[in-house]
């Protein structure tokens, strides 16, 4: 039997949407159609499978999406799953941007949540890149050795983060700006905190 019970905070995230309505109104429907449970996670709708992430519904500016936890594990045989940035391991996107997109694909949806659902289902894992496998910006190494507690502190911070300052101060191409992101980012990091606490 098919779990049509909503989410509270899934019930207020549409009823005070705007720009994306009656798009997120269909997604919605396929989605809860496919069996899954409705939760909130990361202030979006996220639907679940035996308490497994499987698809969120999230919106930009430009388009509204499904954006599935493990995307990189599911065949794409319709070649619509988008990776949003180079950066991002898992997770894939299905982008629309009219009521209309999403109603002619909608049984190609189907298909890929039901993939998805399958994957959770098999037990798979996406296999992530080791932060060993980021560049280390030249910048960070220098202040690696000019203050050793940097690197020990740096060492010290989950994967996670550390994943975000090598991605963050490895982007700039000038050599002044790499620098003086670490500058900026040294006293946080000393201090056992992520980029973004």
């Amino acid at each position: 039997m098919i779990n049509r019970q909503t989410h509270p905070k899934a019930d207020a995230f549409f009823a005070k949407s705007s720009r994306w309505k009656a798009e997120y109104a269909h997604l919605r429907e396929i989605v809860m159609d496919c069996g899954l449970t409705e939760d909130f996670k990361w202030m979006h709708p996220c639907y679940t499978y035996q308490g497994k992430n499987v698809v969120l519904i999230h919106g930009f500016k430009e388009y509204c999406a499904l954006l599935f936890h493990k995307g990189a594990l599911l065949k794409d045989p319709n070649g619509i799953l988008v990776q949003q940035t180079e950066n991002v391991q898992a997770g894939r996107q299905i982008r629309f941007a009219s009521v209309e997109e999403i109603a002619e694909q909608e049984a190609i949806l189907k298909a890929y949540i039901h993939d998805a659902i399958n994957v959770e289902k098999s037990g798979q894992e996406v296999t992530f890149k080791k932060n060993t496998d980021f560049a280390v910006a030249e910048e960070l190494q220098r202040a690696f050795e000019e203050t050793p507690a940097l690197k020990t502190a740096f060492e010290a911070l989950t994967p996670g983060r550390q994943r975000g300052y090598l991605l963050h101060f490895s982007q700039p191409k000038q050599s002044k700006t790499r620098e003086a992101r670490v500058e900026k980012y040294k006293q946080k990091i000393l201090e056992g905190k992520g980029l973004d606490d």
